[in-house]
């Protein structure tokens, strides 16, 4: 029985190892939205709907950061990237419109309808919209597995934190802890995400 009490500490340590790498590596780019570097798109992660449809707090004030990051010039366009794979459930179309209540132009706005996780709203964004420079607006808790990975699929990423703290509810820390590890298995293998498709572009050549 030690062998397995053996293997469990390793495994614990590995996973504990893995999040911690995540959580590290790419703190240093994490900005305010006033002093965060300009990039040519806002990459804003669904955080799913309230029962009446409209954005969950969470998802809200992600689309309250990247509209205020479109409001004092640091982004040309928003990739909204969400969940549509319901069709009682179409995230990207409540977040399009609620970042048109906002202000944001339509011709300002890119729909990622397959986003389905944090590892496929980057890859996608890279693949298939053609993202190389992008801010990413999300949680503070959330924000260093978001830049991880999108650094780590080669976009040149920074991120601006959609709420005051860097840290969350325990639940969510807890989550981020299995999640960032599970991200650094994903990048090390390679993983490719549930769905592709034709190549679009946000940036401008």
């Amino acid at each position: 029985m030690n062998w397995i009490a053996s293997l469990a500490g390793l495994s614990v340590a590995l996973l504990v190892s893995a999040s911690f790498h995540v959580k590290a590596k790419y703190s240093h780019r994490i900005f305010p939205a006033s002093v965060v570097p300009r990039a040519p798109v806002a990459l804003v992660f669904g955080a799913g709907l309230a029962h009446n449809g409209v954005p969950s707090p969470l998802l809200a004030e992600r689309l309250d950061s990247a509209v205020e990051l479109y409001r004092i010039g640091k982004v040309e366009k928003v990739l909204l990237s969400g969940d549509d794979s319901i069709r009682s459930h179409d995230e990207t179309r409540a977040m399009r419109r609620y970042a048109e209540a906002q202000g944001v132009p339509e011709d300002a706005i890119v729909r990622d309808f397959a986003g389905l996780s944090t590892y496929d709203s980057c890859f996608r964004a890279k693949a298939v919209f053609g993202v190389r420079r992008a801010i990413l607006v999300t949680q503070g808790f959330h924000l260093p597995r978001a830049l991880y990975i999108a650094n780590s699929l080669g976009i040149d990423a920074d991120g601006v934190p959609a709420d005051a703290t860097s840290s969350g509810p325990l639940l969510y820390e807890g989550r981020e802890l299995l999640s960032r590890a599970l991200a650094w298995t994903m990048v090390m293998t390679g993983a490719k995400p549930k769905f592709l498709g034709d190549k679009e572009l946000t940036e401008r050549k």
